[in-house]
C-alpha cells in the first residue's frame, strides 16, 4: 500500500511541475516600463530622451530593468544581432499614432513591437538622423502617415534585415522581405 501512495505523490508531483511548465510557457509578457529621464540607450550611450522619434525597449527573462533603444530601429536590430541575448520576455516600440509629437513620442504609449505596424522608407529620420522602422498600433494611422511620408507598411517578421542593419546611405527601394526571425516568445504576423 505504502508503495502505491509513493508512486502516486510521485505522478502527481510530476503533473504538478509539468503543469506549471505549461502555464509559464503561455504567461503573459511582463508589461512596459515607463520612459524615465534615466534610460540611456543601448548602442548609443546617451539618454534616450534626448533623440526624437520613436523609441524602444526589451525585457530579458533574466533582467529586472528593460534594455532601452533610442529608436525603434535600434530596438529591431536587438532582435537580429547574433550576439545579443535570446531570452527575450518582451519587445515593446512607442505607437507613434498616440505620441503627442515626433519630438516627444511618449513615456507610457508602448505597443508589442510583434503585433505592431511598421512603416518603413519612409522620408523621416528616427533618432541620430537615422532611417526609421515608425511603429502604430492602428493601421489606419499607419497609411496616414505613408500619405505625409511615404513609405510602405510592414509587420514585424516582415522587416528587411537590410533595412535595419544596413547602410543608410539609400533610401531607395527595400530589399525582399525577411525570414522569420528565431525567439523564445515567438513572433507576430504580416500586416502589410
Amino acid at each position: 500500500m505504502m508503495k502505491h501512495l509513493s508512486a502516486a505523490a510521485l505522478a502527481l508531483a510530476g503533473l504538478l511541475l509539468m503543469t506549471g511548465c505549461q502555464q509559464e510557457e503561455t504567461a503573459a509578457p511582463p508589461p512596459p516600463f515607463a520612459l524615465t529621464a534615466d534610460a540611456m540607450g543601448r548602442y548609443c550611450g546617451m539618454n534616450v530622451l534626448e533623440h526624437p522619434g520613436p523609441k524602444g525597449q526589451i525585457i530579458l527573462r533574466h533582467l529586472i530593468e528593460p534594455i532601452w533603444f533610442s529608436s525603434a530601429r535600434d530596438t529591431l536590430a536587438f532582435t537580429m544581432l547574433p550576439e545579443e541575448p535570446r531570452d527575450i520576455a518582451a519587445i515593446y516600440v512607442s505607437d507613434m499614432g498616440t505620441a503627442p509629437t515626433w519630438e516627444t513620442p511618449g513615456a507610457t504609449n508602448w505597443i508589442d513591437a510583434r503585433k505592431a505596424h511598421f512603416v518603413i522608407g519612409s522620408a523621416v529620420r528616427g533618432g541620430m538622423g537615422a532611417r526609421e522602422a515608425v511603429p502604430f498600433a492602428d493601421l489606419a494611422q499607419a497609411r496616414a502617415f505613408i500619405e505625409r511620408n511615404g513609405g510602405r507598411v510592414v509587420g514585424f517578421d516582415s522587416i528587411p534585415p537590410d533595412y535595419v542593419l544596413g547602410a543608410d546611405a539609400d533610401a531607395g527601394e527595400d530589399p525582399a522581405p525577411a525570414p522569420s526571425r528565431d525567439h523564445d516568445t515567438g513572433a507576430g504576423g504580416n500586416h502589410g
